[in-house]
C-alpha cells in the first residue's frame, strides 16, 4: 500500500499520508525513503556487530558504534518533530534517548519515531513551512535556524548520512 513504511521484517507499518499534499507529503515520501534504505542496511546486522565498538578515536560518544548511531538517530528523530511542535507553542520535552540491545528494537522505533512526525503534520495541516523571516526561524539547540521544510529536509539528509556511517561501520567489521 502506497504511503507505508515496509520494514525488512517484511511487516508494513499502519502510517499513510492519504491527507497531506504538497511539500510536505513529498517531504514525508522522502523522509520514509531514508529509514527503509536504513532498515534495509541494519536488518543483517547481528546483536555483535550492532554493539561494537568500531570508532574508538570519535570525541563523538554518538558515532562510536552502530548501536550509538541508532540512538541518536531515533533520538534526533523524535527530537525534530519535537522542535517544530514546540515552535507553534507546545512545551514539549525532548524525548529521554533510549539504547536497544537489537536491531528490530531500533526499525520498530524508526517506524514510530516517523509515525510521530507524521501524524503531528496529519494534525497540523495549515502550517507555513517556507519562512523568509529570521525571528520566526526554529532555533535548534546546537544554533542553526531553520523553517520547518528545512528542518525537514534536514532530517531526512541526516538518515541518509548516518545510514552511510554504518555501511562504512559494518564494512570495517566484515573485512
Amino acid at each position: 500500500m502506497p504511503g507505508q513504511i515496509t520494514n525488512p521484517n517484511n511487516r508494513k507499518s499502519a502510517m499513510t499520508n492519504d491527507q497531506l499534499t504538497g511539500s510536505i507529503q513529498a517531504l514525508l515520501d522522502e523522509y520514509k525513503k531514508a529509514i527503509a534504505e536504513l532498515m534495509s542496511v541494519i536488518q543483517p546486522i547481528n546483536n555483535k556487530e550492532l554493539s561494537t565498538v568500531v570508532d574508538d578515536k570519535t570525541n563523538d560518544p554518538s558515532c562510536r558504534s552502530i548501536q550509538t548511531i541508532l540512538t541518536h538517530v531515533v533520538y534526533a528523530g523524535y527530537g525534530y518533530t519535537i522542535f517544530i511542535e514546540n515552535s507553534i507553542g507546545h512545551n514539549k520535552e525532548r524525548m529521554r534517548k533510549v539504547i536497544f540491545g537489537n536491531v528490530n528494537q531500533y526499525i520498530e522505533e524508526l517506524n514510530a519515531m516517523f509515525a510521530y512526525c507524521e501524524t503531528f503534520f496529519k494534525n497540523n495541516t495549515n502550517l507555513e513551512i517556507e519562512q523568509t523571516d529570521a525571528s520566526k526561524k526554529i532555533t535548534t539547540h546546537w544554533g542553526q535556524q531553520y523553517d520547518i521544510e528545512q528542518l525537514l529536509e534536514h532530517a531526512i539528509v541526516h538518515i541518509l548520512r548516518h545510514r552511510r556511517q554504518i555501511e562504512i561501520f559494518i564494512k570495517k567489521q566484515r573485512f
